[in-house]
């Protein structure tokens, strides 16, 4: 059976367990992970690096942060990345100190052809609620998205065949907006909420996803030198 197959039936199999709802109150979060994973090759070979960066929910400092990285033995297939991304962040969360009570993706959650983007398949190994944070749009059955007003805050929804997906969620004035979906075990309204929270003067990206960003660039750069 080929690769494909073969996940598409691991992926199937978790599809009616997702839980678009809260399984928590937002008082209980008191630290939040952003994931991000970066590539290269060298010869013939692919390599990747998944760094983890923990973050305080009130004072936004980091707590800790850790990487891995390591040969990547799963061949890219559109749409079943998280097969070739998920055994690197496992490993990294194992060098985990401290037990997040969310993550936080660079890439899509329910915003997936098949409902099954990193943060929503992640979830069912990390045992905690995800979000995913896209800084580009996964384009689904033809469906194109409304931008949002030029307003801090506003949103569009992302429905599909009558399903909302995701989100078009603007958190800066005057930039580029970004897709936010729930990965599992939360709600989109609480994903948007705690996405924005992160949000600083910066960046467009969540603090979450846009340090873990900058720590695989520049783990990448440390290994490929």
């Amino acid at each position: 059976m080929k690769n494909e197959e073969l996940f598409k039936r691991e992926q199937e199999k978790w599809i009616s367990k997702i839980s678009l709802k809260n399984n928590f109150e937002l008082a209980d979060i008191h630290m939040v992970a952003g994931i991000d994973i970066a590539y290269w090759t060298e010869g013939k070979v692919d390599y990747g690096v998944c760094c983890i960066v923990v973050i305080d929910y009130i004072t936004k400092q980091i707590i800790e942060e850790v990487e891995y990285w390591g040969k990547i033995d799963v061949p890219y297939i559109s749409g079943y990345l998280a097969f070739r991304e998920l055994p690197l962040i496992m490993e990294a969360t194992k060098k985990l100190q401290c037990k997040p009570d969310l993550y936080m993706f660079d890439g899509n959650g329910y915003l997936h052809y098949r409902n099954m983007g990193i943060a929503t398949h992640a979830s069912f190994y990390l045992n905690k609620p995800t979000i995913g944070v896209a800084k580009s749009y996964l384009k689904i059955k033809d469906t194109d998205f409304q931008m949002p007003k030029n307003e801090m805050g506003d949103f569009t929804y992302i429905e599909v065949d009558g399903d909302v997906y995701g989100a078009v969620l603007r958190t800066r004035k005057d930039v580029k907006p970004i897709f936010i979906s729930c990965g599992n075990w939360i709600d989109l309204e609480t994903s948007i909420k705690i996405t924005l929270h992160f949000v600083e003067k910066n960046s467009r990206l969540p603090i979450t996803t846009r340090y873990a960003d900058l720590a695989t660039h520049a783990s990448r750069r440390k290994y490929t030198q």
